[in-house]
């Protein structure tokens, strides 16, 4: 086992113990290994621990710049655990997110986690299928941050914006480059055109501009736009 994945297994421990403190070591042990190998699947690029790592280094900056208390935040990170932990880049659009949805809350649920906490990591994961708070999902500050971890990646720095795009590229390999340009552009494009990108308020003051910026390139590199 490699360091990150020993950091994030200990880790992984930690909320265990906090989200099924009835399970014991020996299931909390069972269940992270499951999703390292999950994360670990030879097919992925980008959706592996390296995003994982990230995602829940976003959670944490978040999480304290928005006052979120220990649940909240522990709910969270456990949206991040399960979110694309069924991962597969020929799927039918929205399948990932649901496959992922319900493994958690048949994990959570044979861990022994609280009704209530499975009800909410299931609605994080979900509200992934198109990365927006829609009128059914309540708005809480948890999901809003995890939201904003999750495009953490729109705003990273311009060398680690391009490894997320060639990582991505790799994982739609099966994909014909025009047709992979165009759909990407849409997607990039929908980002993009969005009044604001990011929920939180530190997210939205911090990220933003780079954001943009990371976008506005792709979308021209990909439409051949000035």
């Amino acid at each position: 086992m490699g360091a990150d994945a020993e950091a994030l297994l200990d880790r992984w421990l930690q909320d265990a113990a906090r989200l099924a403190p009835d399970a014991g070591r020996d299931l909390w042990l069972a269940e992270g290994s499951l999703l390292l190998r999950g994360w670990s699947e030879p097919h992925r690029r980008y959706h592996t621990l390296q995003h994982l790592i990230e995602v829940l280094a976003a959670l944490d900056e978040l999480a304290a710049a928005q006052g979120l208390d220990a649940q909240e935040a522990l709910v969270t990170r456990a949206v991040a655990w399960y979110h694309d932990l069924a991962y597969d880049p020929r799927a039918a659009p929205g399948s990932n997110e649901h496959r992922s949805a319900a493994l958690a809350r048949d994990h959570l649920h044979r861990l022994g986690v609280d009704d209530r906490l499975v009800d909410a990591v299931e609605t994080g994961v979900l509200m992934t299928v198109t990365h927006q708070l829609s009128p059914e999902l309540p708005h809480t500050p948890g999901l809003a941050v995890f939201h904003d971890a999750d495009l953490w990646i729109l705003s990273a720095p311009q060398a680690r914006y391009a490894a997320y795009r060639t990582q991505v590229r790799e994982e739609f390999a099966h994909v014909p480059d025009d047709a992979f340009r165009a759909a990407r552009a849409a997607i990039m494009g929908g980002f993009l055109e969005r009044k604001r990108l990011y929920l939180t308020d530190h997210a939205h003051e911090r990220w933003t501009g780079v954001a943009r910026a990371n976008l506005g390139r792709e979308v021209r590199e990909l439409t051949g736009g000035p």
